[in-house]
């Protein structure tokens, strides 16, 4: 990650303040989130893997990861949309998996929090990096799944959509689910490579509506996500366990960074806002 000189001292007197300081400074970031939260009246989220993390989802390719236990060799082929046409089942092996795993957690307290913000009128959209679709599961209505995500599946001949619990339990009935109206091969409506990301164009609307952007839990490392947040014309707040890159966010932009454990810090601004 390239940082510019006076940037990398702002940079890294961040990453050291956890290390060097205590509970005190935490808690003087999450008083000046919050005041950043009451001041604003439209607020958006970029969230990447981050935010799921405490929710306990499995790695991928770990000895215990999804790719393991599903019994795949060659994980690569997975998410290509071309062997997907040729052969679906492989990815349907995986995605058996990955739905027994989803189903074995519940979203996190930083779900929570931004679906609060949402009810309270606060937030005007999600964006998220995520297929886990956890931000729905906490409440959370306007939310735009760059990546596309598990919670609506669709038939790639006829189109006819599927919600989440018609798409689970379609999943584990049949081998390879099929449409019930033409017999078309249902495809959950995950972005595989091959395919452009969706919503892009609403995604840079809502970052050039809002007058606090927040970024959770994305390394802003993949694009065009990563592109997002500098479009937002007010303050841009990072929340993320470890670096991020500023290669498409420059660090003179961000107005707060934070390197701690996500769902603390959320906890902590909630002292202070009360939302729940």
């Amino acid at each position: 990650m390239k940082i510019s000189s006076d940037n990398d001292k702002v940079y890294k007197k961040n990453m050291r303040y956890k290390k060097f300081t205590g509970v005190k400074e935490v808690s003087d970031l999450a008083a000046k989130c919050a005041d950043m939260i009451k001041e604003t009246k439209k607020i958006c989220l970029l969230s990447g893997a981050g935010i799921s993390t405490n929710a306990g989802i499995p790695d991928f390719r770990g000895p215990k990861g999804l790719y393991h236990t599903a019994g795949i060799e060659n994980p690569e082929r997975i998410f290509d949309i071309s062997y997907f046409y040729r052969d679906p089942s492989l990815f349907y092996r995986f995605h058996r998996e990955f739905l027994k795993a989803l189903e074995r957690v519940k979203p996190t307290f930083a779900h929570q929090f931004f679906a609060k913000l949402e009810e309270k009128g606060k937030l005007i959209g999600i964006i998220t990096q995520n297929i886990d679709s956890l931000h729905q599961r906490a409440g959370s209505k306007k939310v735009y799944e760059i990546h596309g995500g598990v919670w609506e599946s669709y038939c790639t001949k006829c189109g006819k959509r599927y919600d989440y619990e018609e798409g689970v339990k379609k999943t584990f009935e049949e081998d390879i689910p099929h449409c019930d109206d033409c017999g078309g091969v249902i495809k959950p409506d995950i972005v595989f490579f091959g395919e452009p990301v969706k919503y892009l164009d609403k995604c840079i609307q809502l970052a050039r509506e809002s007058d606090l952007f927040f970024v959770v839990g994305s390394s802003l490392v993949v694009t065009p996500a990563a592109l997002i947040p500098s479009e937002c014309r007010g303050s841009i707040v990072v929340v993320n366990k470890g670096e991020f890159s500023t290669a498409y966010l420059p660090m003179s932009r961000v107005s707060l960074i934070v390197d701690e454990d996500i769902d603390i810090f959320f906890k902590a601004v909630n002292e202070y806002l009360e939302l729940f």
